[in-house]
């Protein structure tokens, strides 16, 4: 067995927790921020306002297309490699580091091209054509993130293969630096350059960049796992199991992509149903406010996620050596922490709406915006205590292998529900139906995770490694 890794099986639960899961919860959360910043800093920018707000919603989706294929690539790489480290085979995780580079490297240049081309089209899906104003600036916007997109993928995809070569708090730093970089341009870009959605766009991807440039050069002198030179060719078998583990990951984050393009041309076709956001000048107000609620639902997810991703390592080497007890010990907290998040973030959508879209530029809008807002965020987030714990429930079963029930569980979250509540309810309720389809989701979601969560503890609860 690896000894460098050994510490795993043996250190206590609640200190391994605090060691890989903090790191993770930064990283992504800073992750999260690239086009949160973004977002704050146009919507308080008098010349762009909510136009800009509402661009930068079209264009958000598109951006998680990337997401969802480099953590695809980067948590199934993870997984792979804590299990065969586990079981003491650095060969194959070896093997699984450089095949996994290769693949989200030949990944996102096929991605750049494709939006390159379809640029119109893509931003047309996701509902950019409300009005000539948010159609600019959305293709403005969109055509400078495209050119950021293989540093994106890269330095998202690198973050927890990083952490599984056990070095969580390097892969914290490298997101930190791109962050830090964009938090410092984006000001200067927008307000004293007055670059408006380019300004916005270069500083997230001189961030990105500098993301990617410390990521590769981890990648040169990795402790644990460094691929050597036969590693880089590409093996059906590995990148099979690779982009398996990594599923739950992919379909979480596309399956917002689907739930945003339906959610977008809900808002844009009930919203010219409605007596105020039917008028020209108030018609990106629905648009502008589901994506800041939606931006709120991604800092707290990304702590939900980050929590549970940054267990893959301890929950795949604790399997991978045979020691379900701990494994099941690490869900109990899991859960615990994962239901705490969801309860505080509840706490802030419900009392404090006004507080939080006034960070997003509210005080230039008019009182149609602060009004929809205020029932958006408490109306689409009621249930942020059931949409963590399903979360952790989706990761935890990817993290000990169980890539088909997780698989399903998110397919059924995200696509079934999510999609299919958003293009349903409102046929009844309006635009208020686009605010039911979360709730509901996730409710409905509950059933299906609290008969998995008793499924697993019973597993995990087997004495033997043969029945565990």
């Amino acid at each position: 067995m690896n000894t460098d890794n050994q510490f795993l099986g043996t250190e206590r639960i609640g200190t391994l927790m605090r060691r890989y899961a903090v790191p993770c919860i930064i990283s992504l959360l800073v992750g999260a921020l690239y086009n949160i910043v973004d977002q704050l800093f146009i919507a308080n920018a008098s010349y762009l306002g909510s136009y800009g707000n509402a661009a930068n919603t079209v264009v958000f989706p598109l951006t998680v297309v990337a997401l969802a294929i480099a953590v695809m690539v980067g948590d199934g790489c993870c997984a792979y490699v804590s299990i065969h480290l586990g079981r003491g085979e650095p060969d194959a995780a070896k093997r699984g580091v450089g095949n996994a580079v290769v693949l989200c490297l030949a990944a996102s240049v096929v991605l750049t091209a494709v939006y390159l081309l379809f640029a119109d089209a893509s931003i047309a899906m996701f509902g950019g054509t409300v009005n000539d104003e948010t159609f600019r600036y959305a293709q403005e916007y969109f055509f400078y993130i495209t050119l950021g997109v293989p540093f994106y993928m890269f330095g998202q995809a690198m973050n927890p293969i990083i952490r599984a070569d056990g070095a969580p708090k390097f892969a914290m730093v490298c997101t930190l630096l791109g962050a830090l970089l964009n938090i410092i341009l984006d000001p200067i870009f927008i307000f004293a350059c007055r670059w408006g959605m380019m300004g916005a766009a270069v500083a997230t991807v001189i961030g990105q960049v500098a993301t990617a440039a410390l990521s590769a050069w981890y990648l040169l002198h990795m402790r644990i796992i460094r691929p050597r030179r036969g590693d880089w060719a590409l093996h059906g078998e590995t990148c099979g199991r690779i982009l398996t583990l990594g599923g739950t990951s992919f379909l979480s984050q596309i399956s917002l992509v689907a739930a945003m393009a339906a959610i977008n041309n809900m808002l844009r076709k009930y919203g010219a149903l409605d007596a105020v956001f039917s008028q020209a000048q108030y018609a990106q107000i629905p648009m502008a406010v589901v994506g800041i609620v939606m931006k709120f639902f991604q800092i707290v997810i990304s702590i939900v996620v980050g929590m549970a991703a940054g267990c893959i390592p301890i929950v795949g080497y604790n399997m991978g050596a045979e020691q379900p007890l701990r494994v099941r010990d690490l869900f109990t907290r899991l859960l615990a922490c994962e239901a705490l998040v969801g309860a505080v973030a509840l706490v802030l959508a419900e009392g404090f709406p006004r507080q939080l879209i006034a960070i997003f530029g509210a005080a230039n809008e008019s009182s149609y915006y602060t009004e929809f807002a205020v029932k958006a965020f408490r109306t689409y987030l009621c249930m942020m205590v059931l949409a963590c714990v399903n979360k952790a429930c989706f990761i935890f079963l990817q993290s000990i292998g169980k890539a088909l029930a997780s698989n399903l569980l998110s397919v059924l979250r995200e696509v079934v529900f999510g999609v299919g509540f958003a293009l349903l309810l409102p046929v009844f309720f309006g635009l208020d139906g686009v605010l039911y389809s979360m709730p509901v989701s996730d409710v409905l979601t509950f059933v299906v995770s609290a008969v998995l969560i008793v499924r697993t503890y019973r597993m995990l609860g087997e004495k033997t490694p043969k029945q565990a």
